[in-house]
């Protein structure tokens, strides 16, 4: 059974993206068992970013490891007309949908259609969209996410601008909406990240892309001050 609730305080999410996919389930259970609590899902098309990921078979599979770590899914939709996908990650197992506003011309809408579909539903900023393309469904977000890379490729280079932007999106948003970041986060970003008001911090290569995932998740939940 999904959990639909976003954990409380500051938490480091591990983007599956970037783990073995020969070994999934372990790589997974790694971090649960250092005390991840939410797993972040990166879906891509292939049209609105280059290369194709995921799809919700991959979702449900995971489901029944999430849910016995008590742990959330964090699905990001990288998708062109994300609506046309929600009922489908929402029945594999997805506790947050989130979809990109360049990706969709009726964003309010999608809200509402991740919502009915029993989900958490979030949206995400590209590096070049300006903040204010949230500001008219701030209030009804159940998340924001701020990329601070061009999305489509793990281990990309943290765009300084982002700290900023982070930073601006934080008041826009109602104080109780989690705002989270996704891309270059690692030790020497996730403390800045964590000052300019950023409470998810979404980490692939920083973790997975090491030889012990489950250190490297400690590492970076402790310098984020994350649970």
């Amino acid at each position: 059974m999904a959990n639909r609730e976003l954990p409380t305080g500051r938490r480091i999410a591990p983007s599956i993206l970037a783990a073995d996919y020969a070994r999934l389930g372990d790589a997974l259970g790694e971090v649960l068992d250092a005390g991840a609590r939410v797993l972040h899902v990166d879906v891509m098309d292939g049209h609105f970013v280059p290369p194709i990921t995921i799809g919700p078979l991959i979702v449900a599979a995971i489901r029944e490891l999430a849910d016995s770590a008590g742990a959330v899914l964090d699905v990001h939709l990288m998708v062109e007309r994300p609506e046309r996908q929600i009922a489908d990650f929402a029945r594999a197992g997805a506790d947050v949908i989130t979809v990109h506003c360049e990706a969709t011309a009726h964003v309010h809408r999608v809200i509402e259609s991740i919502r009915e579909a029993g989900a958490l539903a979030g949206v995400a900023l590209n590096p070049g969209t300006p903040v204010e393309a949230l500001a008219e469904v701030a209030a009804d977000v159940d998340l924001a996410l701020c990329m601070s890379v061009n999305p489509g490729w793990g281990g990309q280079t943290f765009i300084p601008f982002s700290l900023d932007k982070i930073a601006r999106l934080r008041t826009l948003l109602p104080y109780e909406t989690p705002l989270e970041v996704d891309g270059g986060v690692d030790p020497r970003t996730v403390v800045a990240c964590a000052e300019a008001g950023a409470k998810l911090f979404v980490a692939g290569s920083a973790v997975f892309g090491t030889a012990d995932p489950a250190a490297a998740y400690r590492e970076l939940a402790e310098l984020a001050g994350a649970g």
